[in-house]
Formats: structure tokens, C-alpha cells, sequence
């Protein structure tokens, strides 16, 4: 086999040992066609690299099986225990066709320790083999990444949109977040003919044909858009005018209320009962206000 050249070795090495792979110095020379030395001496190029990255990664020589591997410290790696969660979760949303969801299970798995890896998998592979897809079946890896980029960009974009009944029609808007709830990805945006001062919602999977117009936009900074303040007042990402709801609870869990409804304070309490107020955009939080049943009751609202 001719000589690879310096460059070419250090990457297939390099490749080869950031994989958890063991690299033996006898089976590299062969592979190149260079003397052991040539060998050692790439390895001592790479340890002095990796050396100087940080992160706390070293190339150690394990003498029993004359090989080198690249040894990282465990907080470097996900646990097992970190990857089977983080998978769960991924199966459990039900946000993507299961091709993607394959792909991304695959990934986490192996970002895990090497040795946990076949643990990992046996422990999800009954969950993943009997996942439900959502029904629109659309692959979302690519569309939220390129509706993100115009966001960083501040681009305002046209695109195709279908409605819930059917119906279809063109948008322009100026795109601020990409957030997930209750099964699907959406793009929050304001309309670009401004006529909500509200952020109007899409579901990106029903998002057809976008177009970057050319133009862009600014928001002052007292006004940005801020993900985690509206995902706090928001249910079932329906949009609308930012209000306060304010009603009594008496239930089992006053707890779960306050999960449901980040913005929630308990603003009084007799004989068990809550009264609780929230600020929330649109009418959502009457879906959930309804599932409650006789546990809710007096519904009052104001606008902010």
C-alpha cells in the first residue's frame, strides 16, 4: 500500500479513536505503509493536540493490549442513565415521522459511554419498534433548522400555510421562535402587515413553499420576543391578546395547576378552594379549563 501522507493518517486516527475505537501501532503501519515510528510519532501529535483542546480527553496506552484509545472523563460522555431519558422523551413527544425519530435515537445512543451503548439500546428498542408516528408524517429536522436560520437572520419570509379545515393561503411574516408543544413544532411570528400586535402561531409541518422576501426586520430591544415568557403564558398554542384569567380550584393537586399554568399564583384559599389568577395569551387555557370539570369554577377575565 503507498504512503498516505501526514495529514490523511492524523484525520483516519483521530477518526478512528474519537469513535471509542482502539488503534493498534503494528495494524496503522500496515494500514499506511509507514514504519512503526512514523506511527508513534503521529500518535505523540495527536496526544499533544488533544492535550491542548482541554475538556479533560487523553490518549492513553493500555499495555495488556499494546493499543492506544482515547480515554474521556465520564462528564464528558452521557450516561446511560442521560440517553435513555433523553430518548424517552424524544419517543414520548411523538413529534417525528419515525425515520427521524431512528436517527435521532441512534445519535444520543452514541454520544453515550461506549460500554453502556448496547445497555441503552436493549432498554428503548421495544418502545421505538412500536412507535406511533404523528399523522402528517413530514420530516421537521431540515424545516426547523432552515426557519431558525431566518430568525438569526431577522429575514421576512412568505410562505403556504393550511389551515386546520383545508384551506389554504399565502403568509408573510416576521419569524421570532420555533417551539414545540403537545405533539407539534411551531413558528411563532408576527404578521408582517402588522396587524395583531399579538404573535400569531403555525404549525410547521403545515408549512409549505418558504421564501425569504429580501427584507428585514428589527424589534426594539424593550419589545424582543422572548421563547420563555410566552411559552409560560401560552396553552395549546392558540393565539390571541395577553389576558388574566382568575378562578377557584378544588382539587386533588393544586400542584398540577401551577405546572399547567406557569404564570399561576395562588391568590387566596377557604376550605380547600384556590383561587388562582395567571396571565395567558388567547383562549387556549379554556381547553384545559374545561377538562377540569366541577374542579373549576367563577372564571373571571381582564385584560392586560
Amino acid at each position: 500500500m503507498p504512503k498516505e501522507d501526514k495529514s490523511f493518517r492524523l484525520l483516519r486516527m483521530y477518526e478512528t479513536l474519537n469513535k471509542g475505537a482502539a488503534v493498534e501501532k503494528p495494524r496503522l503501519a500496515q494500514m499506511f505503509g509507514v514504519s512503526e515510528k512514523t506511527v508513534q510519532r503521529d500518535i505523540d501529535d495527536l496526544r499533544a493536540y488533544v492535550a491542548e483542546e482541554g475538556g479533560g480527553a487523553v490518549i492513553e496506552y493500555d499495555k495488556a493490549h499494546n493499543a492506544y484509545s482515547l480515554v474521556r472523563r465520564e462528564r464528558e460522555w452521557l450516561s446511560n442513565e442521560e440517553v435513555l431519558a433523553l430518548v424517552k422523551i424524544v419517543l414520548e413527544s411523538r413529534a417525528f415521522p419515525k425515520d427521524e425519530v431512528k436517527l435521532l435515537a441512534e445519535k444520543l445512543i452514541g454520544q453515550a459511554i461506549p460500554e453502556d451503548r448496547p445497555f441503552v439500546r436493549d432498554m428503548i428498542k421495544n418502545e421505538l419498534f412500536y412507535y406511533v408516528q404523528p399523522r402528517h408524517g413530514k420530516n421537521l429536522l431540515s424545516p426547523i433548522w432552515e426557519l431558525s436560520r431566518t430568525i438569526k437572520a431577522h429575514d421576512i419570509i412568505k410562505f403556504t400555510y393550511e389551515r386546520q379545515d383545508g384551506a389554504r393561503g399565502e403568509r408573510t411574516v416576521k419569524p421570532v421562535a420555533v417551539m414545540f408543544s403537545e405533539f407539534y413544532f411551531y413558528l411563532i411570528a408576527y404578521l408582517a402587515n402588522g396587524l395583531h400586535e399579538y404573535p400569531a402561531v403555525f404549525r410547521v409541518d403545515r408549512i409549505e413553499d418558504v421564501r425569504i422576501t429580501g427584507e428585514k426586520f428589527s424589534v426594539p430591544h424593550e419589545k424582543k420576543f422572548s421563547d420563555g415568557e410566552f411559552r409560560k403564558r401560552v396553552q395549546f398554542m392558540y393565539p390571541g391578546e395577553l389576558e388574566r384569567v382568575t378562578f377557584d380550584f378544588k382539587g386533588d393537586s393544586i400542584e398540577a395547576v401551577l405546572d399547567r399554568l406557569p404564570t399561576a399564583e395562588i391568590v387566596g384559599e377557604r376550605d380547600g378552594t384556590y383561587t388562582v389568577t395567571a396571565e395567558v395569551y388567547g383562549r387556549g387555557v379554556d381547553m384545559w379549563l374545561r377538562s377540569q370539570g366541577d374542579f373549576v369554577s367563577r372564571v373571571r377575565r381582564e385584560k392586560i
